[in-house]
C-alpha cells in the first residue's frame, strides 16, 4: 500500500513554499511539541525514530495532507502514548477538550528478514527492487525498478522496515545510490543527478 507521506515525484499538490530564513518554529507550541515527542518516544517499549515515523505514516491521508509538520509529530506522539497504555483515548480527549485525531491502528505484520549484509561496492550498478514492506519503509516509490550506481557506502545501520515494528534489529549496509535525474523524472535536466540513501535489502543486481 502506498502511504500518504511518500510524495516524491508526485504531481498535483501545488508549489513547494520556500521561506527565506525560515525559523525553526513558527509558533511557540511547536517548540513544546518537539520536546514532548522526544520525551514520550524514549518511554515506549520500542523507542526508535522508525516507530515514530510509522505512527505519522498511519495518519488518515486527508488529515496528513491538511496538517502541519508539528501536527504530524503531535498526532504520532499521542497515538504511541495510547497504544502503549500510557494514556487512554478518554483521558486524552478530556485533556484536549474534545475529539483528538489519532493515527489508524497498526495492523502491519512485523518482517522476518535475514540481513542482506554488504553485497555492493562503490561503482557497482544496482537496481531498486519493485517491492515494499507491508508497514514502514524508507525506499521512495519513485526509485523502485530504476537502475543507479553506488556512490558511497555509509556504513551498517538498523533496517527501518524491521525496527519500526519490533524490538528486533537487522543491521546491514546503507548506500548512497546515484541516479540520472532523467531516469526518474521526465522533465529533469540531463545534467542533473539524484542521490538516495538505500539499504542493501532494497537493492538487487541489474
Amino acid at each position: 500500500m502506498e502511504l500518504a507521506h511518500d510524495l516524491g515525484g508526485r504531481q498535483g499538490f501545488g508549489r513547494v513554499e520556500v521561506e527565506p530564513d525560515e525559523p525553526a518554529f513558527h509558533e511557540p507550541w511547536e517548540r513544546t511539541a518537539r520536546a514532548l515527542v522526544y520525551a514520550s518516544v524514549m518511554t515506549m517499549a520500542n523507542p526508535s525514530t522508525s516507530a515514530f515515523r510509522w505512527a505519522i505514516e498511519r495518519m488518515d491521508p486527508e488529515h496528513y495532507l491538511q496538517s502541519s509538520y508539528y501536527e504530524h509529530w503531535l498526532t504520532a506522539a499521542a497515538t504511541m502514548a495510547v497504544e502503549s497504555g500510557a494514556v487512554s483515548v478518554e483521558e486524552l480527549e478530556e485533556r484536549a477538550g474534545g475529539r483528538y485525531p489519532l493515527s489508524r491502528a497498526d495492523d502491519a505484520t512485523p518482517l522476518r528478514l535475514e540481513p542482506a549484509g554488504h553485497r555492493f561496492a562503490v561503482g557497482d550498478a544496482v537496481r531498486v527492487r519493485q517491492w515494499q514492506s507491508p508497514g514502514h519503509y524508507r525506499c521512495p516509490a519513485y526509485v523502485r525498478g530504476k537502475v543507479g550506481e553506488v556512490v558511497s557506502v555509509q556504513g551498517a545501520f538498523s533496517l527501518p522496515d524491521v525496527e519500526a515494528h519490533s524490538t528486533e534489529r537487522v543491521v546491514e549496509a546503507l548506500y548512497t545510490v546515484g541516479f540520472a535525474a532523467t531516469d526518474l523524472f521526465a522533465e529533469a535536466s540531463p545534467s542533473d543527478r539524484v542521490n538516495v540513501g538505500l539499504w542493501d535489502s532494497y537493492l538487487e543486481v541489474p
